[in-house]
Parts: structure tokens; sequence; C-alpha cells
């Protein structure tokens, strides 16, 4: 299969395991199930899960084992998602094309909503643990993985640095880092968490990490140039709200230039750690043009 064939069958695969994980049974609380499941159905790519399945894959792992905790990355995504619209946050009315969650169920259920899948995702992901007690130390390994990577030391860390920064003077090195973990934590979460599943060699732990760190950052700082130069109906949110808000970005920092030569170096840093491993890793090669040459 090609790429894109490839990309659609494992999309559709993380999109039935949600489908099925995802409480949806009639209840005095079934308002927060259509809340939690309309965010998530929203129209995601499956970035995240989709790169854990291919770690997991080419470290030898089976996809069934690896699939909670795909679907449990997504999960913590997209409650990441609903409370970024939030208006204390960007403020954002618009989500891949469609009303934000708490323009369709108010900002309270909004909030629990994103909290619901947040721990939600750590319901299924200890489940599949005592379900497979022999598995167990990968399982508990991958899940402090994803654990770190969405916490204070990770994704909320460069959050808070995020809004910390708004209308503000800050360095390159606080860029990188509000990026490196906003965005590149979980990507690199995803992959790491995927082959440690799969009981991979360090060595291979060592180069995927490598990949996923330059792909991740790369990926983030073309979501900034596409936020003042991208298509507002292909990206399905509105352009220009990184200025709007005064947040700090690549091209604000560095230029629209300079940001094309940094993804291109990322994008090539990328390929480098994982060339190696020849067709074994095509996939991988093909997801790092995806991510970081989208269009502009």
């Amino acid at each position: 299969m090609d790429f894109q064939t490839t990309l659609k069958v494992k999309q559709q695969i993380i999109d039935e395991a949600l489908d099925k994980y995802l409480p949806k049974e009639p209840s005095p609380q079934n308002n927060i199930f259509e809340a939690m499941r309309y965010s998530v159905f929203a129209g995601g790519k499956r970035l995240r899960p989709i790169l854990m399945l291919a770690a997991c894959e080419f470290a030898g792992g089976e996809t069934e084992r690896v699939l909670p905790f795909a679907c449990a990355i997504e999960m913590i995504h997209t409650y990441s998602l609903i409370h970024d619209d939030l208006p204390a946050m960007d403020n954002d009315d618009y989500r891949r094309g469609k009303l934000t969650n708490h323009k369709v169920f108010g900002e309270g259920i909004a909030i629990l909503a994103g909290d619901g899948l947040l721990n939600y995702a750590y319901e299924l992901m200890l489940q599949s643990i005592l379900q497979h007690p022999s598995q167990s130390q990968n399982a508990t390994a991958a899940m402090y993985e994803i654990a770190r990577a969405s916490g204070v030391y990770g994704m909320i860390g460069g959050q808070v640095v995020d809004l910390d920064s708004e209308k503000k003077q800050i360095d390159s090195i606080t860029l990188d880092f509000i990026h490196n973990y906003k965005t590149g934590a979980l990507f690199i979460a995803a992959i790491r968490s995927g082959a440690i599943l799969a009981g991979t060699e360090p060595e291979t732990l060592k180069h995927l990490t490598s990949y996923a760190e330059n792909i991740g950052l790369g990926f983030q700082i073309t979501d900034d140039i596409l936020d003042i130069i991208g298509d507002e109906k292909k990206l399905g949110k509105k352009v220009g709200s990184d200025q709007e808000n005064q947040k700090a970005t690549y091209p604000a920092f560095h230029g629209l230039n300079h940001s094309f030569e940094r993804v291109n170096d990322l994008f090539q840093k990328g390929l480098a750690a994982i060339e190696h491993y020849g067709e074994k890793a095509q996939f991988f090669m093909d997801m790092a043009h995806y991510l970081v040459k989208r269009e502009y």
C-alpha cells in the first residue's frame, strides 16, 4: 500500500477502537459522554496514535496490544485541545472546521469533557495493564512515558510557559521550550511508548526518539507558519490567531524565511536518525514529509 492508503487504514483502526472504548450508554451523565465524543470525532488526523502503532509495528509488536494506549494518547491530545480553545486560554470558536466544544456544550461541560477524557485515558491504560499482567513491565513503562509527556514536565509545562509568554519579549531558548514541550512531548511519547510496548532494544529506541524530537518540533513550526500564510478552509480554523493573541511563535521571533530553513533542517535530521533502517523505516520517512512539508 502507498502511504496515503496506509494512513487511512490506520486512521480507521484508531477510529473504530475509539468508538468502541468511549462510553455512549444512556445514563444520567450522558451529556458528558456526548461532549467527549463530539471533540474526539470532530475530524482529527489521529497522528499521535498512528505514530504509536507504527513504532510498535516497527519494533515487532502487535497492533491489538497497543490500541488502548494509542486511543488513550488521542484522548489526552483531544482534552488538551478542548481546554486550549476555552476563553481563558486561546478563546477559539472553531476547531477542525467545527464549533469548539464550549460553543456547543457550554464552558462548564467543556471543562469537564476535557477532564473526563484525561481521566478515562488512564482508566483505559490501567485496564489493559491489569488484563495482561505478564506484559505489565513494558506497559507500565509506556504509560509513564505518556503521563510525563502530558503533565507539568511535558505538554502542560509548555502550555504554562506559552501563556506566561503572551505579549512579552522572550528569548529563543524559551521559544524552543514552548514548542518542544507543548507539542513535541506527545509526539515523542507516542513513538517511544509504542516501541516500548513492543519491547524494543535501547539503540532502536534512541533512533526513534531522535526522529520524534526533530519531526515534532518541525510539525509545530510548520503550524506557526500556517497560522500566517495558511488557507483557513484547508486548516479548518482561523488563521492569524497567534499574532492576534501575541503568541510566541517562530515566524514572530525569527521571521518566515528562517522558520522555513529551520523546518527543513529538522526534517533532514529526523530522516537521518532512521534512514539506515531502509525500507523498514519507509512509513516514518513518508510521515515526516506529511507532517513538516504540509501545503502552505
